[in-house]
């Protein structure tokens, strides 16, 4: 009698481990391939602010770039908000970024790294929306096992669960977006020049333009880094004359999308970098289109939809008009 008691218990012992192991597994794998992650946590107290967030992605290793409060903007211009809570901030480990770039150009479009953080009334949580490593990866179109790129995304999630104490991974239901689908807005500026002061001089003349016909258009520049003279020259890295990226926003954009799509911020401040390579006789510029957006996230909403490629529409004619 004892035996078969033993044997039943060390079954139903055996049944729950397996269940639990499952259970574990489902909850890892089950946005598996998603290029968004939606971190959230219990904030019934409101210890967990914007600012403590900053910290902790600061301790982590991660340089905030900016942590903007949208409802204050969006309640003067709007007259309401979506939600108690809505900020977009940027991050960035200079240490990674230049070893990305110097591997792949084009990782500026991912420079610096964005988010979406926010708190939802009902159920007292807060919540942070982070690209994933299989995001970054389609994005930029690196090897999802670039070594770089994954200590990247693990320092992410470091940071996350250092800003959101006893939180954990949203199960989400984003759409997975095709590897060989390619939304990324690229365009190159030709140039005869090899002086570096001459080019200066015309990255200066690009930079004006751009930012002279952004700027009445209601777009924001939250963020510019000058990635060439702020870092890589103190790395003695001289493989490019010019290598900056601009943080793109616009109110009248993100607030719509925001309403049905709050973790759009994973991709909002988008990033632009603008780059010339020593020899070359083209200045590259580039961004990831608002397809990202779309189908990463699987809006619907066809406001918001709308004036997303409405900015796109804005944004390619004034960067097709610098040539």
């Amino acid at each position: 009698m004892k035996n078969i008691f033993k044997a039943m218990l060390v079954a139903i012992l055996a049944i729950g481990t397996m269940g639990n192991a499952a259970g574990k597994t489902k909850s890892v794998e089950v946005n598996k391939g998603q290029s968004v992650q939606v971190y959230s946590a219990p904030n019934t107290a409101g210890a967990i602010t914007t600012k403590t967030i900053d910290e902790a992605f600061e301790k982590s290793g991660l340089t905030m770039g900016g942590d903007n409060n949208m409802n204050s903007p969006f309640e003067k211009r709007f007259g309401k908000v979506h939600y108690k809570t809505y900020n977009l901030a940027m991050f960035s480990n200079t240490d990674l970024t230049v070893k990305l770039i110097k591997k792949y150009p084009k990782f500026g479009s991912l420079t610096p790294l964005t988010m979406s953080i926010w708190s939802d009334d009902t159920k007292n949580t807060m919540n942070i929306a982070t690209l994933t490593l299989t995001g970054m990866s389609k994005a930029v179109g690196i090897p999802e096992n670039d070594p770089d790129l994954m200590a990247y995304a693990a320092m992410v999630k470091t940071a996350l669960n250092a800003a959101l104490p006893k939180g954990g991974f949203q199960k989400t239901n984003f759409p997975i977006v095709d590897k060989k689908s390619s939304f990324k807005q690229e365009f190159t500026v030709d140039i005869s020049e090899t002086d570096p002061a001459k080019i200066q001089e015309i990255k200066g003349n690009i930079e004006a333009a751009f930012e002279g016909e952004m700027e009445p258009l209601g777009f924001l520049l939250p963020n510019y880094m000058n990635l060439q003279t702020d870092v890589f020259d103190g790395l003695g890295f001289n493989e490019y004359d010019i290598y900056v990226t601009y943080s793109i926003c616009k109110f009248d954009v993100i607030y719509p999308v925001s309403k049905d799509s709050p973790a759009a911020g994973a991709w909002a401040p988008c990033s632009m970098y603008i780059y010339h390579r020593k020899g070359e006789d083209k200045i590259h510029i580039g961004y990831l289109g608002v397809d990202s957006w779309i189908t990463s996230l699987g809006m619907t909403d066809k406001e918001g939809i709308a004036k997303l490629y409405e900015a796109q529409g804005m944004i390619t004619k004034i960067l097709e008009g610098l040539n």
